[in-house]
């Protein structure tokens, strides 16, 4: 019977063609997989390290080695920049109006609480939105719609004191807090466009009566002003008169032979020369004097057609 030879073993390969494929297959992969990876952290951004899971630093902007060998690792970023939420809230008034609030809120993650941050809150937005909603339906109820159009920044204050209690604990900041508008529902906003156009329409009657008042005192005062004007007038003109007859008596008396007539013309020709005068006398004066009598007419008459025919005549040469 044949003895079947016996297999040989192989030969026991050394244990650097073990390990070369493992080196090599590190060098290929990411360089998160390498041995000394390497994490870029932009500017205004912050990096949370942990090892094996646990929080270990807040890594700042730039370049940093992340050894994943010793549990190493970046659990996720934080941007440190200013980020604005507006947040729409629906409430009643005082006065039974519902009224849509329009908040703005702006914050912003603390870089020496970026831990408390980064692990304490898991919707940073929803949980400010939370806050608006609270101070805003506990503060608008207390207040008739015109007040709260009159106290947006006591809204606005009352919104950003809460959530600076309340998210500092979380490490964030509330920069600024605004009441950007406050909007009334929509038939209220109708019902107010006809109250004011009523109010307008009341307001222009009473100016016009107004006004018909005015009127009627500005004429009752140049009635009485003509009135008295008139008096003076009359006055004036009857002592006119009985200076002038004083003057054609004492006149007749001194002069022999004179007649009333007389007198009275030498009377007219004084009067007009005085108004010449006074009319000359000024450099500014519009006043116009024009002869009033019939026979000044015909003569006016006369001078327009000489004019006239003299112009034909003039033309016709």
């Amino acid at each position: 019977m044949e003895l079947s030879k016996p297999q040989s073993k192989s030969k026991p390969q050394p244990l650097s063609n073990h390990l070369l494929p493992v080196f090599a297959s590190a060098n290929l992969n990411s360089s998160s997989d390498s041995p000394l990876p390497r994490s870029k952290i932009d500017q205004s951004t912050v990096a949370i390290k942990e090892n094996f899971g646990k929080f270990s630093e807040v890594l700042e902007p730039g370049c940093h080695f992340l050894p994943w060998c010793i549990g190493q690792q970046i659990a996720g970023y934080l941007s440190l920049r200013v980020k604005q939420l507006d947040v729409r809230c629906e409430t009643k008034t005082k006065d039974n109006v519902f009224v849509t609030v329009v908040a703005s809120v702006q914050y912003r993650a603390l870089a020496d609480k970026a831990s408390d941050a980064f692990y304490k809150l898991s919707n940073t937005r929803e949980q400010i939105q939370s806050y608006v909603f609270d101070v805003i339906r506990a503060t608008v109820p207390k207040l008739n719609l015109d007040d709260a159009f009159e106290q947006k920044n006591d809204i606005a204050k009352a919104v950003e004191d809460e959530l600076e209690k309340a998210m500092s604990a979380y490490g964030y900041e509330i920069v600024q807090t605004l009441i950007i508008d406050i909007e009334p529902d929509v038939h209220v906003k109708r019902a107010m466009n006809e109250i004011n156009a009523g109010k307008l329409r009341v307001a222009a009657n009473e100016k016009a009566e107004a006004e018909k008042i005015l009127q009627i005192k500005k004429a009752e005062g140049e009635a009485e002003s003509k009135y008295l004007a008139g008096v003076g007038i009359a006055r004036q003109r009857q002592a006119i008169v009985d200076g002038l007859r004083d003057s054609v008596l004492a006149f007749s008396e001194n002069v022999p032979g004179t007649t009333a007539k007389d007198i009275m013309d030498m009377v007219l020709v004084t009067q007009y020369f005085d108004t010449m005068k006074e009319i000359g006398a000024s450099s500014k004066s519009t006043s116009v004097f024009i002869p009033h009598g019939p026979g000044a007419v015909k003569d006016v008459a006369a001078q327009i057609r000489d004019g006239l025919l003299q112009a034909n005549a003039e033309r016709k040469d």
